[in-house]
């Protein structure tokens, strides 16, 4: 803990031990992944802990009872679930002789979705919850031999502040679905070249031609059955991509993301009217956050179908302005996905090795921005939308 005036800085190691209604007055319960129920609900069900090298730490700020900010934050001593690749850092630090872990990290556990991260009082400024917060934090490190606090896929302004204060900036690019007003999905496709628009309409119909139906279901239509299935699913595929049953656990599929209503919504592929696969997206005002998928066995263009093409639809049918689908894929371009920047900041203890990571960061924007530029030149629309 730290105090400046009659303000202090703490550091709460459980969601538990902080009022849910203080939280969520801050955090709002528009953006889901920051609600109480989701952050705490990862808790409840045993994926963000010591064990699983995601301890929560969230730095708070208080004046008396009164909580003025927050701020998402977890001990870590390793890089996984995280989306933003420093692996080539901890190397760095293991050939010097020191331990880049552990390290802090405010990020939503397993979520590469931009969001907010800093959440003050409305008679608060983020000007004067900053500076207290970092102090905290550079406090606390110093105290537990901490190498590095890193902030990942805030909202750009929060992420340009940051950099001009003198937390260096990593840009990287993500591919989002932008709603330019379109009034349906055909409306959608009529901007696309007509070769481009033929290739998509073929990968729609080839699913229907293997018998599988498709229904979106939100909110209390997910039924407890939906939500074991769809762990069976997400276990399945994560086994055949990475040779383990993901990081996240049944309880976190059966009673925590039920518990979020309406901002949750399930696509269900059936065969024969079986469910044979499915793909989870939650949602806030204005984005459709695409997040976990999983199947049974494989079929011609499913994913793309259930992961891709649903969601579109669906961001059209409710006035959503922008799907994010979630990291990497460069499949997701020729799909009518916009290149689109996503951000971190990063603070490193040792002088040394934070200069070579604010060099490593200035060199990479470079590279990412042209990488972003050439990306956008392959999008199928006749003339390119505005990103």
């Amino acid at each position: 803990m730290s105090e400046a005036g009659d303000l202090r800085v703490a550091f709460a190691a459980s969601l538990a031990d902080v009022d849910a209604d203080q939280w969520d007055a801050l955090a709002g319960n528009d953006y889901p992944f920051l609600r109480h129920r989701f952050l705490y609900g990862l808790e409840r069900s045993g994926c963000t802990s010591a064990d699983t090298g995601w301890q929560p730490c969230h730095a708070l700020l208080w004046r008396g009872d009164d909580l003025l900010a927050l701020l998402p934050l977890y001990l870590k001593d390793h890089s996984w679930g995280e989306y933003v690749f420093d692996w080539a850092w901890a190397d760095a630090w293991r050939r010097m002789g020191l331990n880049y872990y552990p390290k802090l990290v405010s990020a939503i556990p397993f979520t590469p979705a931009t969001g907010p991260r800093l959440c003050c009082a409305p008679d608060f400024a983020a000007e004067q919850a900053w500076p207290l917060l970092l102090q905290g934090i550079r406090s606390l490190s110093e105290q537990q031999g901490i190498s590095s606090w890193h902030l990942l896929f805030p909202e750009r302004a929060t992420s340009n502040a940051l950099a001009e204060a003198g937390y260096p900036q990593r840009l990287a690019v993500q591919f989002h679905w932008l709603n330019n007003g379109y009034r349906s999905f055909d409306d959608f496709l009529a901007t696309f070249a007509s070769r481009k628009r033929k290739n998509l309409r073929r990968e729609r119909a080839r699913v229907a031609e293997q018998g599988l139906t498709l229904r979106r279901l939100q909110g209390s239509a997910i039924t407890p059955e939906h939500w074991r299935r769809f762990h069976r699913f997400y276990q399945l595929t994560y086994a055949k991509r990475s040779g383990h049953g993901g990081y996240l656990s049944e309880a976190f599929f059966t009673d925590v993301a039920p518990a979020l209503g309406e901002q949750v919504m399930m696509v269900v592929a059936e065969q024969a009217a079986s469910p044979v696969a499915a793909a989870l997206y939650f949602r806030s005002g204005d984005t459709l956050y695409g997040r976990y998928w999983g199947c049974e066995q494989e079929y011609d263009c499913l994913h793309f179908e259930a992961c891709y093409y649903q969601g579109i639809e669906y961001c059209i049918e409710h006035g959503l302005q922008r799907f994010d689908p979630g990291a990497q894929g460069e499949h997701k371009i020729q799909r009518g996905f916009t290149p689109v920047y996503t951000c971190s900041n990063h603070w490193i203890a040792d002088e040394r090795l934070a200069a070579a990571v604010a060099d490593f960061a200035k060199d990479e924007a470079g590279h990412i921005a042209q990488y972003r530029e050439e990306a956008a030149e392959l999008l199928p629309f006749k003339s390119a939308p505005a990103g």
